[in-house]
C-alpha cells in the first residue's frame, strides 16, 4: 500500500468544477487585485471566525508581522513565545525588530505552558504570541488573564487551527490582533500563499489594511511605511469555495484521529496526542510520540507509509538564531519533542483501510498486537 503523507485528491477532485469556474470569473474580471472576491472572502471569513473584521494578506508570516507592526511592536521589545512552534512565528518577531522570549510547551498538549509565562516576563515584554499547534488551542482562558494582568497585548498565531476552539470561542478571536496561514496544506489552504489577519478592533483593522497595501487607504496616498502583502484576488476566489467545506473536512479529520486513538492505543513506547479540557482538536496534524522515532520513520518509509516530523530543530536552536547563545539543553521539553515527535498521515480523503494499515505497520515495528477489536 502508497500513503502519501498529504493527498489533496479528496478534498479538491469534488470541487474541481466550481474551482475551475471560479477562475473563469476571475480570468474573464479584469479586476485582479483587491476586487470583489477579496472583499467576499473577508466578509465570509470574518463570520466563520467570529470577528469583527478579516484582512486578506499574502501569506501567514506576513500575516503575522503586519500583526505585530499594528501594534507597534519594535526594536527594544519582548514577545513571548513557544519554543517548539514552525519558524515564521518566530521570524515575524525578529522582522520587527523585536527579541523572542522562548517558554517551554506543555509536553502533553505541545502548547505553551501558560504555567511559565509569568516567569519571563520583564518590563520590555509587549506581547503574547501563543501558538495553537497542531490544531489544538492553546488554554486562552488563563492565557488572556496573564497578559491582561501584565497590560500586555496578544497575537495569535492561529495558522494550523481554524475552527478549533477553547470553552466555546475560536481560536483566532481572543487576542488584539490575529494571523492564520492558508498554506495549501492547512486545514484551509489555497492553491498557493495566503494567510489573514482577524481582529475585532477597527483601528487595528484599518491600518493593518493599510500597511498590506503600501500603507496606503487611498490610491496614491500613502499614510504609513508600507508593504506589498496583499491577498491574491485569485486565491480568495477559491479560498472562498473550500471555506464551505472546512467544518465537513474538519469532522473528517477528528474521525480519522479517533481511529488512530482507537488503534495505536495500549503501546508502550507510543504517546498518542492528548486534548487539553476546555480544548477542541482540529487535527491539522496528528503527531504521536514514539521511542526510536527515527527508526520507526524508516519502516513506516518501507512500508510505502509518508510521514514527516514537526519540527526537527526547535527555533531556538536554530542557526538562524544562534546570536541569541542558547545551547543544547537550554529548552529540554522542545527538544525532547523535537527527537520523539512524528506526524501520521491525516487528510480527509483517507480511508478507513489506509488508517488501519498504519497503525497496524506501527504496531509491527514495535513488536505488538493488532489494536482492531
Amino acid at each position: 500500500m502508497n500513503i502519501p503523507f498529504l493527498s489533496f485528491t479528496g478534498m479538491h477532485a469534488p470541487i474541481k468544477g466550481e474551482i475551475l469556474a471560479a477562475f473563469e470569473s476571475f480570468f474573464d474580471s479584469n479586476s485582479y487585485i483587491l476586487g470583489d472576491n477579496v472583499k467576499n472572502f473577508e466578509s465570509a471569513y470574518a463570520e466563520f471566525n467570529t470577528t469583527e473584521f478579516a484582512i486578506g494578506v499574502s501569506n501567514g508570516l506576513d500575516a503575522l508581522r503586519i500583526s505585530l507592526e499594528v501594534l507597534g511592536i519594535g526594536k527594544g521589545d519582548e514577545v513571548i513565545v513557544p519554543s517548539n512552534t514552525y519558524i515564521a512565528s518566530v521570524l515575524a518577531i525578529s522582522q520587527v525588530g523585536a527579541t523572542p522570549i522562548f517558554v517551554e510547551p506543555n509536553e502533553e498538549t505541545f502548547n505553551i505552558d501558560v504555567s511559565k509565562i509569568e516567569d519571563v516576563i520583564s518590563g520590555k515584554t509587549k506581547c503574547i504570541m501563543p501558538v495553537h499547534l497542531f490544531g489544538q488551542a492553546c488554554e486562552m482562558n488563563s492565557l488572556v488573564e496573564v497578559a491582561e494582568r501584565y497590560n500586555l497585548s496578544i497575537v495569535e498565531d492561529n495558522a494550523q487551527a481554524h475552527g478549533a476552539s477553547f470553552n466555546g470561542k475560536l481560536t483566532g478571536s481572543f487576542g488584539h490582533i490575529n494571523a492564520t496561514s492558508f498554506y495549501p496544506g492547512k486545514n484551509l489552504g489555497a492553491l498557493g500563499d495566503a494567510g489573514a489577519i482577524t481582529t475585532n478592533d477597527d483601528n487595528l483593522a484599518i491600518k493593518a489594511r493599510s500597511l498590506r497595501n503600501y500603507g496606503s487607504q487611498k490610491k496614491y496616498y500613502n499614510d504609513f511605511i508600507g508593504f506589498n502583502m496583499r491577498l491574491d484576488e485569485c486565491q480568495a476566489a477559491f479560498l472562498l469555495i473550500k471555506l464551505k467545506h472546512v467544518r465537513e473536512w474538519t469532522l473528517r479529520r477528528q474521525q480519522i484521529a479517533a481511529l488512530y486513538n482507537q488503534l495505536l492505543s495500549g503501546i508502550e513506547q507510543v504517546s498518542l496526542p492528548t486534548t487539553n479540557r476546555g480544548a477542541t482538536h482540529v487535527y491539522h496534524l496528528y503527531v504521536i510520540q514514539a521511542k526510536a522515532r527515527n527508526e520507526l520513520q524508516e519502516y513506516l518509509a518501507t512500508k510505502g507509509i509518508g510521514t514527516l516530523i514537526h519540527y526537527p530543530i526547535p527555533p531556538p536552536l536554530q542557526l538562524a538564531y544562534k546570536s541569541l547563545n542558547y545551547k543544547i539543553g537550554d529548552f529540554p521539553i522542545a527538544e525532547k519533542l523535537a527527537n520523539t515527535s512524528l506526524s501520521l498521515p491525516i487528510w480527509p480523503g483517507m480511508e478507513l483501510v489506509q488508517v488501519d494499515y498504519i497503525a497496524d505497520s506501527i504496531r509491527e515495528f514495535f513488536n505488538q498486537p493488532s489494536g482492531k477489536k
